[in-house]
């Protein structure tokens, strides 16, 4: 595994109130938002648990109860796939509770992700842990959070998981000063949250849905004061780290999805179903045939 012994954890926000997918997030949390057959964070937390993590501490806010009812054990359903012999569903619904081992903590106010992130600060006790946004998937070959993992261990600083994007969308991101160190590794000096001209932007790359973040994060969040939005921005105190430290940027392989947008949530439906033992050559056939109909 990617993860060496200090290195087991992990956190994932997932209190974020989900208005870019209402009305539907307004009785099920964009997290559960099921692509193909499993809900969007059952593909972040494979991923976690493939990059050699195995304590997961998920942040929830009211009304996400269905999140942890997910990664629990379902006695009543449970034995009815039995007694009805169907023990492939059995398997399918059991391992979904030994995929790690999964902690809950409520966020009592929404007030952004560096505040969710400083809520884990007794959790995490002193070591490094990697950060995994619940609005995104990345699904790859190589799991993202492990080409992180690697990287914090060849440099020993902290590291975020970047992608260049488009000029005309680097507003709604992050953009890093970075400079090119070997492969797909950066070293990130920099960053600014949302750029609001283009003498703002520091490069088109941005932090996309992963982090490695060291324990004195904790202390820079709690002098990090409301940023955009009036929320704590994360990226404010790792911009510190940036600028005092450094701070490492890889380029990850693998597809990044936003589950938080209704077209992150098609693609990803559409591409997954795609790949789906099960479903891929009846569903390439529908598509091809509603293709030729566009």
């Amino acid at each position: 595994s990617a993860a060496s012994d200090v290195y087991k954890r992990q956190v994932i926000p997932a209190a974020g109130l989900g208005t870019r997918v209402l009305p539907a997030t307004k009785s099920m949390p964009k997290e559960m938002y099921p692509i193909v057959d499993k809900p969007a964070i059952q593909y972040i937390v494979e991923e976690a648990v493939n990059s050699g993590i195995t304590d997961i501490l998920i942040i929830t806010n009211r009304g996400k109860n269905i999140i942890e009812d997910y990664f629990d054990r379902s006695p009543e359903l449970e034995g009815r796939l039995l007694e009805d012999k169907k023990e492939e569903f059995y398997n399918q619904v059991v391992s979904v509770s030994k995929l790690a081992n999964i902690f809950f903590l409520r966020q009592k106010e929404t007030k952004g992700l560096g505040h969710a992130v400083n809520c884990a600060r007794s959790f995490i006790s002193g070591e490094p842990f990697a950060v995994l946004y619940g609005d995104d998937v990345i699904i790859g070959e190589d799991p993202a959070c492990g080409q992180l993992i690697r990287a914090y261990e060849k440099y020993g600083k902290a590291v975020v998981g970047i992608k260049e994007v488009a000029k005309e969308n680097i507003h709604k991101y992050s953009s890093l000063k970075v400079e090119h160190l070997d492969g797909t590794y950066y070293s990130c000096t920099d960053m600014v949250e949302k750029p609001k001209t283009e003498a703002d932007v520091l490069s088109y790359f941005s932090i996309l849905g992963r982090c490695v973040l060291t324990p004195d994060i904790f202390d820079l969040l709690d002098k990090t004061a409301p940023g955009a939005g009036g929320e704590i921005q994360l990226t404010d105190a790792m911009r510190v780290l940036a600028q005092t430290v450094g701070m490492i940027g890889v380029d990850f392989t693998g597809k990044r999805y936003d589950i938080g947008n209704k077209l992150g949530i098609l693609e990803a439906t559409v591409e997954l179903a795609l790949k789906h033992p099960e479903l891929k050559d009846d569903f390439r056939a529908y598509i091809k045939n509603l293709a030729s109909e566009l």
